[in-house]
């Protein structure tokens, strides 16, 4: 079982940036894609960004394109988020699962979702 623990999050000014950090246990993540996920207070929880295997492929949400960067070091087990220009909107929970890749594509996550980081972007 492929076991995720996200860190990173905290308070930040809007435009200000932030790193976060999903860290794997239980067994390596190499061989599976990684997505970022994130909750918002009364809203669905939506994809945010996705990694293949590899790290060759990435994928964005619109609302965070050229704003958000992923990206993955197999090598110590873990994905990151780089997040920069953060605007309130971007305030959420934010958590890391394993997905399914389809070609060349995010496919649905498996797993359990684990606790996720907060992130809040006010003045």
């Amino acid at each position: 079982q492929l076991r995720l623990v996200e860190s990173g999050g905290g308070l930040v000014q809007p435009g200000g940036s932030l790193r976060l950090s999903c860290a794997a246990s239980g067994r390596s993540l190499a061989n599976n894609a990684i997505g970022w996920f994130r909750q918002a207070p009364g809203k669905e929880r939506e994809g945010v960004s996705c990694i293949n295997h590899s790290g060759e492929y990435k994928q964005y949400a619109d609302s965070v394109k050229g704003r958000f960067t992923i990206s993955r070091d197999n090598a110590k087990n873990m994905v990151f988020l780089q997040m920069s220009s953060l605007k309130p909107e971007d305030t959420a929970v934010y958590y890391c699962v394993g997905q399914d890749w389809y070609g060349h594509r995010c496919g649905p996550p498996f797993g359990s979702w684990g606790q996720g980081t907060q992130v809040t972007v006010s003045s």
